[in-house]
């Protein structure tokens, strides 16, 4: 396994991290988690090299942590470092920090936490946390040793990015990235901007959900086949990322054991800086492909929000770019069951409203039309 200096922690850190949100359960609200098959899943990666186990407060219905815990006894808590999350979206008072991370604390059975995050930044959140002396909390968890590095998972825009990354002398910050979200979110630009202020980056959904993975389009596999040498469509994904040589660590939520042996093995053998020219060129290749199969050019800015009958503007073109992107079937059974009927485009009156706001100029409302006829027609 490969490790690298987590920004200015003096930290060393796996370049693979155990995500540990999508364990298999025995029921479906998610939160029975298998816990011996997940127990020695993790085991199994902590003994392959890996040595950065994330979770978070509400994965599994809060029960994440618990099974962590449960599987860093005999011995393997002390060969990693635990990253987990603030539940920011739950913080009403300045008081509230203190009450989950002490949670925390005794649902993971340690006394500090090595990577603590404030998790899932957007505008609002950001806004409701400063109001309440995050600051002054950061420090004290620091000071008191209940934390020993503190940093932020990010889900919003550049311009957010970088004002969060200057407003605190942050450890490390997590945030989303792979081969067709360069340009998403804090993005390349938000890598960059964070390891030139000496933040160590963690990177989320390096897969895109899976996307990246499974359900390969046949035109994207012959791409692929064109490689001198073969790689699953995983790995290419994976080694676009330990590529650049500013990530420190790439999450992965694994579980399935053939899954964490291939990766340790990526991670093992993929250095900063190895792919070729023609590798990045079928990359790119790969990626102007599904591009071309982009419906809506929507960033997601969500502008356009709220929708005066409540469509969920964003939600309804991502699913309609996933279902032309990636599988229809799954994009649809997304849409039908996971969008709450007021929330889906047939609800559009076609005021316009949206599209007065819209900074891209889309045609909101005839791509609305078009999500209709594809999702419930």
């Amino acid at each position: 396994m490969q490790y690298k200096l987590f920004g200015k922690t003096n930290e060393k850190v796996s370049r693979l991290g155990f995500g540990c949100m999508r364990f298999h359960t025995n029921s479906d609200d998610n939160k029975d988690i298998k816990e011996e098959l997940a127990i020695k899943q993790i085991r199994h990666a902590i003994d392959g090299g890996v040595n950065y186990i994330d979770t978070a407060y509400n994965y599994h219905g809060g029960e994440s942590e618990k099974l962590v815990a449960k599987a860093l006894k005999n011995g393997y808590k002390e060969k990693v470092k635990i990253a987990t999350k603030l539940p920011s979206w739950l913080i009403k008072t300045r008081q509230d920090m203190d009450k989950y991370l002490n949670e925390q604390l005794e649902k993971l059975q340690t006394d500090h936490i090595d990577f603590y995050l404030l998790h899932t930044l957007k505008k609002k959140l950001w806004k409701n946390l400063v109001e309440n002396d995050v600051f002054e909390f950061l420090n004290s968890i620091v000071a008191d040793g209940r934390v020993k590095h503190v940093g932020f998972s990010f889900h919003d825009d550049i311009d957010l990015f970088k004002e969060i990354v200057d407003s605190y002398d942050w450890d490390f910050c997590q945030i989303q990235y792979n081969f067709l979200d360069e340009n998403y979110q804090a993005g390349k630009e938000g890598l960059i901007y964070a390891k030139e202020r000496g933040l160590g980056v963690v990177i989320m959904e390096p897969l895109r959900g899976g996307s990246l993975a499974k359900s390969i389009p046949d035109d994207i596999a012959a791409i692929w086949n064109k490689a001198d040498k073969k790689r699953t469509p995983a790995e290419w994904a994976f080694k676009f990322i330990l590529n650049h040589p500013e990530v420190d660590v790439v999450l992965s939520g694994m579980n399935e054991m053939e899954h964490i042996n291939e990766n340790i093995r990526i991670a093992t053998e993929t250095t900063p800086d190895s792919l070729t020219n023609k590798e990045k060129e079928l990359i790119d290749e790969v990626k102007s492909v599904y591009d071309s199969k982009i419906k809506v050019r929507c960033t997601n800015c969500a502008y356009c929000m709220p929708c005066p009958k409540g469509v969920d503007i964003p939600a309804c073109f991502e699913l309609y770019n996933e279902s032309s992107m990636f599988d229809f079937d799954t994009a649809k059974k997304e849409y039908t069951k996971d969008l709450k009927n007021e929330n889906k485009a047939s609800m559009c009156i076609v005021c316009g409203q949206c599209e007065e706001k819209c900074p891209q100029h889309l045609e909101i409302r005839e791509k609305l039309k078009e999500v209709v006829e594809i999702f419930e027609s």
